[in-house]
């Protein structure tokens, strides 16, 4: 009996024990590196890179989906930090910002039918190509590596794609 209540206190006081030691905080979680439009500009300025641009609203609820699966894909995190800036604009809060000569805004008139919209920029901060709609996290990593590897200079997205995941997706790249 002795025994047993010395193994019972001895578990116990281990166990008291082991909650007062320090705990290690969890490795960070990867993120994408979002900067403004502004600093996206700035930053071309010393190193080119090609730039993506979240368009979103606070009440698009295919935004808040976006957010939540395909910005916090790891495949996408790593390829968008690596070959890209990436950008947050919400059109309806964010004010206008002149890149260069030309208004961002003006640069989109007319192009824009929708959120979320996915603006694509070349290192000379000029438009490629908006795409609209919400992207899961694959396909959208496909029209990063599409645009960010300039695959768009050489060939149509089509074929690119059945090249990379044949009979997978329908295009929303023209």
């Amino acid at each position: 009996m002795k025994k047993a209540a010395l193994v019972a206190f001895s578990a116990a006081l281990l166990v008291s024990l082991m909650a007062l030691k320090p705990q290690t905080p969890p490795a960070e979680e990867a993120k994408i590196k979002w900067v403004t439009l502004e600093e996206a500009y700035k930053l071309n300025q010393k190193q080119p890179r090609k730039v993506f641009i979240d368009l979103y609203t606070d009440w698009c609820g295919w935004c808040k989906v976006m957010d939540k699966n395909t910005f916090k894909n790891a495949e996408v995190i790593e390829f968008v930090n690596k070959k890209y800036y990436a950008v947050k604009f919400n059109p309806e809060k964010d004010a206008d910002v002149m890149l260069g000569k030309v208004s961002f805004k003006n640069m989109l008139n007319g192009k824009v039918t929708g959120y979320p919209t996915t603006v694509f920029m070349n290192e000379k901060m000029a438009l490629i190509q908006p795409v609209s709609g919400y992207l899961e996290p694959r396909m959208f990593h496909q029209v990063l590596a599409y645009f960010g590897d300039n695959n768009h200079e050489k060939e149509p997205f089509e074929q690119f794609k059945e090249k990379t995941y044949p009979g997978k997706y329908t295009s929303k790249v023209q």
